[in-house]
């Protein structure tokens, strides 16, 4: 991933108390990416940051959009993303996103240079920990789950799909944003998936509703470094669309789609800092359906009726506590 500024040695934390929404944390550039100062003003239960710098678009993962969104629901913070557009750049996302909802403008080719006014009604905010404990508190007194135990055509997205444990399929190497990830293919019209990147795994199970057999897809993990324009940690499962037919093409940028699933991703992270995303066709967002956290790390995103052909579904967790060895 590039960036056009580097984190600062030592970095500074910014807040503004204001008298109509409590405390404002600003973000600058690439901070947005790691520990110091970002999990800092969370942890000091600021809930409304501000990011008024441009962020360079990289497909599959970190489109600007798509990062922008996945930090606001992996974070539990409202995010103002300014409107900065620099084409040659290729810094054309903004938005106001919550937990609940995104509003957001991603320019394309050929669109105006002045931009989009965009306006969003934003929630107060409670601690991510106060969310958890009141969802046990609702599950304890017999309320819904987050997460439906199956469907009405009976596909599985309950806990005992783990027995049997998922076939074996294939896998293959190829780069995706200069990282080495783990593939396996999706060619079933749906399927049972596990695949792993050394000891970390990720779990999938899909369903194709419209499958344009002129698209590939593959399912794959990560586990470790990146190291290109900055070195941090990653624990990665995403399904991602591939930009041709060839699998040496999986991981490689794909702006548009057809083919659309419904799908349970999981992972067994080592950190509860992941950040899910789902983008569709066309820089398109769409919410997960639900968000499920077990106490041993396994993170589950459900999302089902996709509205646009699939780009990206991902959840990216971020090693802070690894990014120094």
């Amino acid at each position: 991933f590039e960036a056009s500024c580097d984190t600062p040695p030592e970095p500074e934390i910014i807040t503004f108390d204001t008298p109509f929404a409590g405390k404002f944390g600003l973000l600058i550039c690439f901070d947005i990416l790691f520990h110091d100062p970002t999990v800092l003003l969370v942890q000091r239960c600021v809930h409304q940051l501000i990011f008024p710098t441009a962020w360079m678009n990289q497909l599959p993962l970190l489109d600007s959009i798509q990062f922008q969104q996945t930090f606001s629901l992996g974070a539990n913070v409202t995010l103002l993303a300014v409107n900065i557009r620099n084409d040659r750049l290729i810094m054309t996302g903004s938005g106001i996103y919550t937990p609940f909802s995104a509003t957001y403008h991603h320019a394309r080719k050929g669109d105006p240079e002045e931009g989009r006014l965009l306006v969003a009604r934003v929630p107060v905010l409670e601690p991510l920990e106060v969310k958890q404990s009141a969802a046990k508190e609702v599950e304890a007194g017999g309320g819904e789950s987050t997460i439906s135990a199956a469907t009405d055509s009976g596909y599985c997205y309950q806990d005992s799909c783990d027995d049997p444990p998922p076939p074996s399929y294939p896998t293959f190497i190829s780069s995706m944003m200069y990282d080495t990830f783990t593939f396996v293919l999706l060619n079933e019209t749906q399927g049972n998936i596990k695949v792993c990147n050394g000891t970390f795994c990720c779990r999938l199970q899909y369903r194709w509703l419209l499958q344009d057999h002129k698209e590939l897809y593959a399912f794959g993990a990560l586990a470790g470094t990146h190291t290109v324009n900055g070195s941090y940690a990653l624990q990665v499962c995403a399904v991602v669309c591939c930009a041709g037919l060839d699998q040496s093409s999986c991981g490689q940028e794909a702006e548009e789609a057809e083919s659309k699933m419904d799908c349970l991703l999981e992972g067994n992270f080592d950190t509860k800092y992941v950040y899910p995303s789902i983008l569709t066709s066309r820089m398109f967002l769409e919410q997960p359906e639900s968000l499920e956290k077990a106490a041993d790390g396994r993170l589950t995103m459900k999302h089902s009726n996709t509205k646009g052909g699939l780009v990206t579904a991902c959840l990216y967790g971020r090693m802070y506590h690894l990014d120094n060895e």
